[in-house]
């Protein structure tokens, strides 16, 4: 008598997707809003890592060098979630080749157009006060010697790391898919579980957040380069925060962890993140901000980090799906602009932030007059993109 196995299961035949998740959108939306805010924080603050900078000469630029410090243990940890989610359902619909050329088009074309277009534009003020020292000393460096030795992507690292983790999620695929052919068994679900169906959420969530945090750890002791300069990348000590939620994302939609979360899990989440943000800043006073690496206030600050960051993304996802699962017009309209915001945010503020060099006032009231121009700015810009022909396609 033979064996009967199950067949692999076709992904062109895969179902489809549930309702649209309109907190995510929504959600999604207030991080590219914290994006735009994060870096007039870094516009006014004191650590010089964006196009345009007047560096602060009051206290209160110490709050938002804070408010950068803060946002950077999390916010693009979670972008990186919701966008692993939406990947598997990508890859069903289109198929590898198709998945891929879609990649390719969404993520590909706007990290290319920002580095050949946008780019430049932002670094002509740099390269104009460079070229005015080296003139005093007699030197000087053609632009294009400038761009490349000063290349990097800017904030679209994250589109160029997303890529990066798009296309190796289809290569593994890929591979386990073939495999499975060769088996005859079936690499996917048949169905993703019910809304309703219970989940074990906490030991798995501790267990993860501990995991993450020794990890991130051990990354940081081998590889303590703040920067990666060939890359862009800014901030290489998290990626392995990166890669581990996109990967969470990419099991939250076979799994539907996403709705099965129970609202214990905010709470949990909530609280969390007040501890885990308390034990950093006071572990910083106590211990100081810069712990070298490998040592036990290097540990301790990271697993702190890591709790803080965990927490606060579960905060977010299960009060935005209780209070936010919703679409109007005006949400709509934010949501299907905001990637084309996270494109186009650093002309808006670095325009706007040049127009306003002249006003003399404390750097946390800078950042407040910037913010409250450059977000709807920002929005109004994208819409106008987004309506020239094609533009949609990538934007």
């Amino acid at each position: 008598m033979t064996q009967q196995h199950a067949p692999a299961l076709n992904p062109e035949a895969a179902p489809p997707p549930p309702r649209r998740l309109h907190y995510v959108d929504n959600l999604r939306v207030a991080m590219t809003v914290l994006v735009v805010l994060h870096h007039v924080a870094l516009t006014y603050g004191n650590i010089p890592v964006w196009f345009y900078t007047e560096p602060a000469q009051d206290p209160t630029g110490g709050l938002l060098d804070l408010l950068v410090v803060v946002d950077q243990t999390y916010f693009m940890g979670l972008f990186f979630l919701l966008a692993g989610y939406f990947v598997p359902g990508a890859r069903d619909r289109r198929g590898r080749r198709g998945f891929v050329r879609e990649r390719l088009v969404r993520l590909g074309v706007p990290l290319l157009l920002f580095v050949l277009l946008v780019r430049p534009l932002l670094t002509t003020g740099a390269y104009r006060l460079f070229a005015e020292g080296a003139a005093a000393e007699g030197t000087e460096m053609p632009y294009w010697l400038f761009y490349v030795i000063t290349f990097d992507p800017g904030p679209m690292w994250f589109v160029e790391v997303l890529l990066v983790l798009s296309l190796t999620y289809v290569m593994v695929r890929g591979f386990r898919e073939r495999r499975a052919e060769r088996r005859g068994t079936a690499v996917l679900p048949a169905s993703r579980p019910e809304g309703t169906a219970p989940l074990r959420w906490l030991g798995p969530v501790v267990a993860f957040t501990v995991a993450l945090a020794l990890v991130s750890f051990v990354w940081r002791w081998v590889n303590p380069a703040p920067y990666w300069p060939f890359v862009g990348l800014p901030s290489p000590d998290y990626l392995p925060q990166y890669a581990a939620l996109f990967t969470v994302g990419v099991l939250a939609y076979r799994r539907n962890w996403f709705t099965r979360l129970p609202g214990g899990a905010g709470w949990y989440g909530g609280a969390t993140a007040v501890l885990g943000l308390a034990a950093f800043l006071g572990g910083s006073l106590v211990l100081g901000a810069e712990n070298a690496p490998g040592t036990a206030p290097a540990l301790f600050h990271m697993v702190a980090e890591t709790f803080f960051a965990v927490g606060v993304t579960l905060a977010l996802m299960v009060s935005f799906r209780r209070l936010l699962d919703r679409r109007t017009r005006f949400s709509a309209f934010l949501a299907d602009n905001a990637f084309a915001v996270y494109f186009l945010h650093p002309l808006v503020l670095v325009g706007l932030g040049t127009a306003l060099s002249g006003w003399e006032a404390p750097a946390a009231a800078k950042f407040l007059g910037l913010a409250a121009l450059a977000v709807p700015a920002c929005w109004a810009l994208a819409a106008a993109v987004r309506a020239i022909p094609g533009a949609r396609r990538i934007l």
